[in-house]
């Protein structure tokens, strides 16, 4: 009887060593972003934290908070940074000047969709491995479909139209507006509505899902398609470095498969809610105005000292400004 008592504590003991590690190695962590629950990025990002339990087998599971009800807008960097959040969703031009490498990707490049600007924004980050991001770790870039005009009461038909307008515009966006000689006014994409709505800016410049997925489409009248010098804005989902460090290499390995899969998924839902933005602007009575050859040209002019500084710019900063213009010029060619 001794004997088996012995025996049965064994095996209760070593049941109970071989469950704690996994208990131990349990990881919680919490996710940011200030996009609303609502919209389709926000969708994406709560799906992809479902997929971070089941890929890891239990090992992390992440609470979202979306909102901005964790950390408002330009927050959302630092917050991860500091611990704020141990993930967050955030876009870079939101942090301007401090994402230099990353920052070429949102020049008025022309891009033709979201996908595509996907696709540069990861090219550029995995060509240069940018030093900008040493406080974090990068889980995966994406970015918005073409970047266009759109304004309130006033239509603007041709470049000189812009003049004495005032337009919501972050980062290159602002620079856009600048060198076709309206006003750019900085400011979260949270306040836009209001600020159109109330007249204090007369527009703002932002891709076509935003007429849905923020409900501009309600607060503007026209939309002026500039596709040849439509720009982009980068996005970023990062995690704390430390916390990512705590992780097991399983773990590490199945996040970082999930992470490819969702940098599809995020480029592929801009160029869908590009589609559902448009629908639903047209479908406010709004109209889309097109520039004919000679006048898209002046647009064009009008954004090359843009590329150009920024090159230099870079170069200043002791990067390869050229090099890197030059890649992402290069890059985007290759796609469209």
């Amino acid at each position: 009887m001794k004997k088996l008592n012995i025996v049965a504590s064994f095996v209760i003991f070593s049941f109970f060593f071989l469950t704690v590690p996994s208990a131990v190695m349990a990881v919680k962590l919490t996710y940011a972003t200030f996009f609303p629950p609502t919209h389709s990025q926000s969708k994406l990002a709560e799906q992809w934290c479902k997929e971070v339990n089941t890929v890891t087998n239990g090992e992390v599971t992440v609470q979202y908070y979306p909102g901005g009800t964790l950390l408002k807008p330009r927050q959302v960097y630092d917050g991860v940074v500091n611990g704020i959040a141990d993930l967050g969703f955030t876009v870079l031009a939101y942090s301007g000047g401090r994402f230099p490498v990353m920052g070429t990707v949102d020049l008025p490049l022309g891009y033709s969709s979201g996908q595509v600007a996907t696709k540069v924004a990861n090219a550029v980050y995995n060509e240069f491995n940018p030093k900008e991001f040493n406080d974090t770790k990068p889980m995966f870039f994406h970015a918005h479909g073409p970047g266009l005009f759109f304004t309130a009461r006033t239509p603007v038909r041709k470049l000189e139209d812009l003049k004495g307008l005032k337009l919501r515009a972050t980062a290159y966006a602002a620079k856009i507006v600048q060198a076709a000689g309206g006003t750019a006014v900085g400011g979260p994409m949270t306040e836009a509505y209001q600020n159109i709505q109330k007249g204090v800016v007369d527009g703002g410049v932002y891709p076509m899902e935003t007429n849905k997925g923020w409900k501009m489409g309600e607060v503007v009248d026209y939309g002026t398609a500039a596709y040849n010098i439509a720009y982009t804005t980068t996005f970023v989902v990062v995690m704390n470095k430390s916390k990512w460090r705590k992780l097991s290499k399983s773990a590490q390995a199945a996040i970082e498969k999930l992470n490819r899969k969702y940098t599809v998924l995020h480029g592929k839902a801009w160029d869908e809610a590009d589609v559902v933005g448009l629908k639903a602007f047209l479908g406010q009575g709004n109209s889309l105005i097109g520039l004919d050859k000679k006048e898209a040209a002046k647009w064009k002019d009008s954004v090359q000292p843009i590329i150009g500084e920024y090159a230099t710019k870079l170069s200043k900063k002791g990067l390869p400004g050229k090099k890197i213009v030059d890649f992402t010029v290069n890059t985007l060619g290759s796609l469209q």
